[in-house]
Formats: C-alpha cells, sequence, structure tokens
C-alpha cells in the first residue's frame, strides 16, 4: 500500500517539474482551543485541548496554463489525543486542460453536494474525524480523474486505486463513542484490502436556475460498520469493517430569487442490505437592513431508511447514526463587511427519539492576514438508551486563530 502511495506521489511530482514554472506558497498556520464545559464521563478524557495547525499550499503552473501542480501538506500538533497529531497530504497532483477534457492525477480532494447538514453523495475522499466529529474535514484520496466536456453537462470519470482508512479520536479523545476503536486491525471486504481499485462517475450540469448531479461509486465504502470484539486483555473494542459497495446518489439545486431549493438522495446497496437516505430543504435569504446585513434561514429534512439494529452498529459520523427522521432549522447571518464576519446557528432535532443537537458557528477575519472562528456544539433532551446518549457531557467550545500568508 505504501508503495502504491509513494508511486503516485512521485509520478506527480515528476510531471510537475517537466510541465511547469515555478510557482508560489500560500496557506495557514494557526492554533486552536477545544473546551467543554462539563467533566467527561471516562477519567481518561480532558476537558481542554490545544493544538497547533500547518497547512501550506504550493501552486505552479506551465507558460501557456494548460498544466498546473498543487501541493498541500497538513499537520496537527495536539495535545493529550496522540491520534489528533497526525499529518496527511491533502492534495499532490498535476493537472492537464485541454478545451474538450481535463485529467487530473495524484492525490487529491473533490465536493459533492448541496445540503446544510449530511452530504450523502459526497462519497470520494475519506473522512479526517478526528479532525472534527461534522465529516466536513477529508483525507486526501489517491486518484485518476478524467472530466469530459460532451456538450450537455461535465462528465467526471475517477480511478480509485488506494484505500483511505476512516480516523478516530483515541481513548484520551474528546468527543469519541464510548467503546475504543481499534483502528490497526480493520476489517475488508475484499482480499485486496487496501489495495482495491474503486471506480466513480458524475455527471454535472447546470441549466438556468438548476445545478443537478448524477452520480456512481463502486468499491470500499468510506462509511465503515463498527464490529464489537474483545482485546486479549478483555476489553470491548469495535473494529471497522469496510465492505464493497454500489452507491447511487442524486443532487438537486434550484435557484430563483432568494430561494435555494436543495435536495440530496442515495441508494446504496452492499454491507448485508440496500438504502435509501434523503437529505432535502431549503434556504432563504432576504436583506432587512440597509447595512447590506444578509439573513438566511434554512430547513432540511433527514431520512435513513436503516434500521435501529443495522445502524446501532454504523458508526463513525453522528449522521450514520441518528439522522433517521430529523429535521434541521437554521439561520445564517452574513454581514457584507470588510471583516467577512458570518454567523451560522442551527437546531437538528429527531422527531421520534426527541433528541436534539446544536451547532454555532462564526468567523471573522482580523486585520489583513489573521482569521478568528469559533464553534459551539452539543446535545441536550437525550435518554438512555439513545444513541447521543453518550454525548450528553461533551458540550464544547472551539476557537481557532489562524494566519494566512
Amino acid at each position: 500500500m505504501r508503495r502504491i502511495y509513494q508511486s503516485i506521489a512521485g509520478a506527480a511530482g515528476v510531471l510537475m517539474f517537466l510541465a511547469v514554472e515555478a510557482g508560489e506558497w500560500s496557506g495557514h498556520v494557526g492554533s486552536q482551543l477545544l473546551a467543554f464545559r462539563k467533566h467527561p464521563l471516562d477519567d481518561a478524557q480532558h476537558t481542554t485541548y490545544l493544538s497547533l495547525v500547518a497547512e501550506p499550499e504550493y501552486y505552479a503552473e506551465s507558460d501557456d496554463g494548460t498544466m498546473s501542480f498543487r501541493f498541500i501538506p497538513f499537520q496537527r500538533l495536539a495535545q493529550h489525543d496522540a491520534r489528533w497529531t497526525h499529518n496527511d497530504i491533502r492534495e499532490l497532483s498535476t493537472t492537464y486542460v485541454s478545451e474538450a477534457w481535463e485529467t487530473t492525477v495524484g492525490i487529491s480532494k473533490v465536493f459533492w453536494g448541496v445540503t446544510e447538514v449530511r452530504h450523502l453523495v459526497d462519497i470520494v475522499n475519506q473522512t479526517d474525524l478526528v479532525e472534527n466529529e461534522d465529516g466536513e474535514e477529508k483525507l486526501g484520496q489517491p486518484m485518476a480523474k478524467l472530466s469530459l466536456v460532451p456538450g450537455l453537462g461535465t462528465l467526471d470519470i475517477f480511478v480509485l486505486p488506494l484505500f483511505r482508512d476512516r480516523t478516530f479520536p483515541g481513548r484520551q479523545g474528546r468527543p469519541r463513542l464510548p467503546v475504543a476503536v481499534n483502528v490497526r486491525d480493520p476489517i475488508f471486504d475484499s482480499s485486496k484490502k487496501r489495495s482495491h481499485v474503486d471506480f466513480a462517475a458524475r455527471w454535472f450540469q447546470s441549466l438556468g436556475g438548476w445545478d443537478v448531479g448524477l452520480s456512481h461509486f463502486y468499491g470500499t465504502s468510506r462509511e465503515p460498520v463498527l464490529v464489537q470484539g474483545v482485546t486479549a486483555a478483555g476489553a470491548v473494542e469495535l473494529r471497522p469493517r469496510y465492505d464493497i459497495i454500489h452507491q447511487t446518489g442524486l443532487e438537486a439545486q434550484l435557484t430563483t430569487g432568494g430561494w435555494l431549493l436543495k435536495f440530496e438522495g442515495i441508494r446504496r446497496t452492499g454491507q448485508g442490505r440496500h438504502f435509501v437516505a434523503i437529505d432535502t430543504g431549503f434556504e432563504y435569504t432576504f436583506s432587512p437592513l440597509a447595512s447590506g446585513l444578509e439573513i438566511g434561514a434554512l430547513m432540511e429534512y433527514l431520512y435513513d431508511g436503516r434500521d435501529d439494529e443495522i445502524r446501532s452498529s454504523i458508526s463513525g459520523e453522528l449522521d450514520a447514526t441518528v439522522f433517521q427522521h430529523d429535521i434541521f432549522v437554521g439561520t445564517r447571518f452574513t454581514f457584507n463587511d470588510v471583516q467577512s464576519t458570518q454567523i451560522l446557528g442551527g437546531v437538528i432535532a429527531d422527531l421520534e427519539g426527541g433528541a436534539k443537537t446544536y451547532n454555532i458557528e462564526a468567523s471573522r477575519r482580523v486585520g489583513e492576514s489573521w482569521l478568528l472562528a469559533v464553534e459551539i456544539r452539543g446535545v441536550f433532551d437525550t435518554e438512555p438508551g439513545d444513541l447521543l446518549y453518550s454525548r450528553r457531557k461533551d458540550q464544547s467550545l472551539r476557537v481557532e486563530l489562524d494566519y494566512y500568508f
């Protein structure tokens, strides 16, 4: 596996030196404080965590603009949780662009989706769960991507030769699952394990106010099933099991006036069953004041067809376990000021069990090169037996200050 990873990175680097001129560096470095209001349930956990992060970016392109190279390494040094201290190559790729097609080779990231709460169709890159429980952070994925422009939309075809394991917090990490996850000994459906070659394709078209994407993925699921087991010392543990799946996804967004109407849906087979999941809703934006303030009202309905028995053993992201029949209501404030101040807050309510999660995110530029970001997150109205009950003391405040260069 390591040889394949190194070969892909090396090939991208060779192509870069052959094709591009001297480039430039950008990116950010920063520090983060993660603090919890209550003492943890497990004495191994802590109430405060400090970390440092660096994510520089190097970009270069040829004189005629047809070839480009991008390199984005990532490093975090964290207090307490050894798994939170980690590094990754987010991007190390070469791209060639022509009039009718485009190709990218190396390690890269792609994003699919339109909704706010869940990104059901976004399946190419693995989730870096140790970075943030919201599932937004992704690991770099080795790939060969071919984009065709046949005249009606864009068709992207992916060959994904190396699987990346999902990251999980360690025993001292917080928040985390109540049972330790054994990341060193995963189970694979395929005998080729991480070397199984996955494939994906996506057609995307913008027409009028519509943006529509249709995708299909075949390969090792990025979302593991967690299988309960016992260690040699007799302790209970969870082992990730990565199955071969087929997943077909549909995403659509209609922009009309101040309205954004959004839909994401998937149908997945594999993991011993098949199911359908959707996330659909709207965002309406209006400007009540002459100052330029924009207020967005958001609402989404989330459905997951997996039954409780199956769902209780699938974890990693909260949305894989708790969003069976839920509704999200939120508000976004965009101040359109020089400091680019933004605030987004919302609540997700379980329409069957009553448990609720809340999240508030805010960001603001400080001076010309600094960015301050704040995130408040927690759960309430949870009862024993609820899948979120183990998170009842994990109300958190995350503050990050980054310097951009």
